[in-house]
């Protein structure tokens, strides 16, 4: 019995950035300098550090906007039990909001009232469709 591959889910995603040049070329030489292997990581860095110093006021921000933190995902299961139990959801996610491929449009109408998404929605084209009037 053969297994079918599972599909490769990035756990990142892209940015483009516009710098400075003086800005720019002060990265390029820390990177020379050993400090940094590349501009990348040292952007990566300085993200970190201004995530870790701003950590409270964000902790007190997810707590007064009842934000979910990471991955939420919703399967074609979670949307019919929804749906079957009447439940409408208003959904804020800080990180990835996840469709699977078995959801359907229909089901994402009938159960998500609003979407909220700090960070990335990965979903279908038709799935984004239908979601398109409902995201804040």
């Amino acid at each position: 019995m053969a297994m079918a591959a599972r599909e490769r889910i990035p756990d990142s995603e892209k940015i483009t950035i516009n710098l400075g040049y003086v800005d720019l070329g002060r990265i390029d030489l820390l990177v020379q300098e050993g400090f940094y292997s590349n501009r990348s990581d040292f952007i990566r860095t300085a993200i970190r550090n201004q995530l870790t110093a701003h950590a409270p006021e964000m902790a007190q921000s997810i707590e007064r906007h009842t934000l979910e933190i990471g991955l939420r995902e919703f399967t074609a299961a979670d949307l019919d039990a929804l749906a079957a139990a009447g439940e409408r959801l208003h959904v804020k996610v800080l990180g990835l909001a996840r469709f699977a491929p078995d959801v359907r449009p229909e089901a994402v109408r009938r159960v998500i009232a609003s979407l909220t998404v700090l960070g990335a929605v990965q979903a279908s084209p038709e799935i984004k469709a239908a979601l398109a009037d409902l995201m804040t």
